[in-house]
């Protein structure tokens, strides 16, 4: 592209900078795309985890924050957000549009097909509906999705299962999916062996004792990561395996009912609650078996990170999870809200050394290069040029 050549201008919309994979992922795309081909803008909610670092990650990319861009259904703020938004896309006219997470979803998708803008593409990072709702609450979302898919160019998934999902439910033409996995710096971790005196030096930190086994969870404190059946395992699995420790690497709106459980069922020098950190290749690097009891996911990047690193996983066997744990080869898994099989599972792999490196290898094996993050990027990137040339031939 020469210097004269303008540079294809693309809105990205997600509803909250938090500390999630999408979040992170967006973060990435936008400060990542080519600098002679594209032109990044980033629009979201405010008061997340991330602003701050957004702000300092992509400087000279204009980031604009929609105050009433909220994640829980809000009429009025929900009309306020969208018309914000539209005034902005009106204003900056970028030639794509793409949207992340469920409300930013419907909202940004809306402004921009209102606002004239040529491309509209979305990414499912999971979906806004589950089985796990009130009918009516379920039929709301499922009905939003379905609408809003009209007027979507494109509709991208992290996973196989999130499309067949989607085509089961009706959103969109089969036609318009495309599949981008949710990347990690595949590199990073690849390179992370820590030496057992760093290992040893990561417990003391954190209160593990040589020896002592590790259950290492990861993700927010919300019904979608369902803690609560991670600590009642944990109960489980203490009574097989004394001595274990069980991670929980987060925050979140559950933190009491997390607390109270794990003080009820009196593990609390067992289950160590350790808040967010951006160190998670070094606190896997100590884990022996990782371990997400999620209801519902798209592609959970912990799960990734876990398996490059050679670690098994033992999950419940739910959406994108289905797509990269192959049960008895390079994971286990369960079905939602069994509890028992999951927990045999851990107590399996933690007396089962040998079984465990196995795993733990073939998962590793398994993670390629469609779910490195910079490729990841790149196939965003083409994906913005196939859509702009389609749109220049009708």
């Amino acid at each position: 592209m020469s210097p004269e050549t303008k540079k294809i201008k693309v809105a990205h919309i997600i509803t909250m900078l938090e500390l999630g994979g999408a979040q992170q992922n967006t973060l990435y795309t936008v400060s990542h795309l080519d600098p002679l081909l594209f032109e990044p803008l980033l629009l979201a909610g405010t008061g997340g985890i991330l602003d701050d670092e957004a702000k300092r990650m992509i400087p000279g990319i204009k980031l604009f924050f929609i105050r009433n861009l909220v994640r829980q259904v809000s009429p009025l703020r929900d009309i306020s957000a969208l018309v914000q938004i539209y005034l902005i896309l009106k204003r900056e006219k970028p030639d794509i549009v793409h949207t992340h997470s469920s409300k930013a979803g419907i909202i940004g998708r809306w402004a921009a097909h209102f606002a004239g803008i040529k491309i509209i593409i979305h990414t499912f990072h999971g979906f806004g509906f589950n089985d796990y709702q009130k009918k009516l609450t379920r039929t709301l979302f499922l009905t939003a999705e379905k609408w809003t898919a009209t007027v979507s160019d494109v509709l991208v998934a992290v996973s196989r299962s999130n499309v067949n999902t989607a085509v089961k439910n009706k959103i969109g033409d089969e036609k318009k999916y495309v599949l981008v996995r949710s990347g990690i710096r595949l590199s990073d971790y690849r390179k992370t062996k820590l030496a057992e005196d760093e290992k040893n030096s990561v417990r003391n930190e954190i209160g593990i004792a040589g020896g002592e086994k590790t259950v290492t969870t990861i993700g927010p404190f919300k019904p979608q990561k369902n803690l609560a059946d991670f600590v009642t395992a944990a109960s489980i699995i203490l009574k097989r395996v004394p001595g274990t420790k069980f991670l929980i690497v987060g925050d979140g709106e559950q933190r009491p009912l997390i607390e109270n459980m794990i003080s009820e069922a009196g593990i609390k020098q067992n289950v160590l609650l350790l808040n967010w950190r951006k160190d998670i290749s070094r606190i896997l690097s100590i884990t022996d078996v990782f371990v997400l009891t999620s209801l519902w996911e798209g592609l959970p990047r912990a799960a990734v990170e876990a398996m490059c690193l050679a670690k098994p996983v033992v999950v419940y066997g739910v959406d994108g999870l289905v797509d990269i744990v192959q049960d008895g080869e390079t994971g286990f898994l369960a079905e939602p809200k069994d509890i028992n099989k999951l927990s045999e599972r851990v107590i399996t792999l933690l007396k089962d050394p040998v079984l465990s490196r196995k795993i733990g290898e073939t998962a590793r094996d398994s993670i390629d290069e469609t779910f490195d993050i910079d490729y990841m990027v790149r196939q965003q990137g083409d994906l913005y040029i196939k859509q702009l040339l389609k749109y220049s031939l009708r």
